[in-house]
């Protein structure tokens, strides 16, 4: 069997909870191996903007090294998640390398400030398409071909709207990851449409 495809999750207090943990757990329903990386913190939880906590299966400050390997990063929402994720000089690295390889990076939400952060849509001539919540919308529609659908797919760039968007999102990675016949197969239990 082959090896599976694995993805990080970037995850900082005030990261939104849904968009975090939703995406987590379709991935792993998928048998995509996730690594929760919080940012900015040392040990422990996180906690998130609805005070929900959760604890990352690693941190960045001690997970350098192995990130080279994955396939996948992905960037929640929530603002003030988005901003540490943002300003943070690690994370906008490797958003940009991830992208620079042809992996997939996705953010949902506010996350998508962090791809402007890294400076991805300098990478290309043209201005790729992407979409966040609308209350990041002013921030982002000079740098990118913004649009409000639900989900946008621009190459390897994967972004959606927020927390009701999220199973879709995830979805969406799954496909892009593992074929849609899986994205498909993971959806049927959830009482998901899931069409391609």
């Amino acid at each position: 069997m082959a090896n599976p495809k694995k993805a990080i999750v970037f995850v900082a207090n005030g990261t939104e909870e849904m968009e975090a943990v939703i995406t987590i757990d379709v991935l792993r329903r998928a048998g995509i191996e996730v690594q929760v990386l919080g940012v900015e913190v040392e040990s422990g939880p996180v906690t998130c903007s609805r005070n929900v906590q959760i604890v990352p299966d690693a941190y960045l400050s001690d997970d350098t090294g192995r990130i080279a390997s994955y396939d996948a990063v992905i960037v929640p929402g929530g603002a003030l998640g988005a901003t540490t994720l943002s300003q943070n000089g690690q994370v906008k690295s490797i958003l940009a390398d991830f992208y620079a390889q042809h992996k997939v990076v996705a953010s949902i939400c506010a996350g998508t400030l962090a791809i402007k952060s890294a400076g991805i849509q300098t990478k290309s001539a043209e201005l790729p398409c992407a979409t966040s919540h609308p209350s990041v919308r002013d921030q982002l529609e000079n740098d990118f071909a913004y649009k409000e659908d639900r989900v946008v797919v621009d190459r390897n760039l994967v972004t959606s709207r927020g927390p009701g968007t999220t199973f879709e999102f995830a979805l969406k990675i799954v496909e892009l990851l593992v074929g849609a016949d899986k994205a498909r197969e993971v959806a049927g239990p959830m009482v998901l449409n899931f069409d391609v």
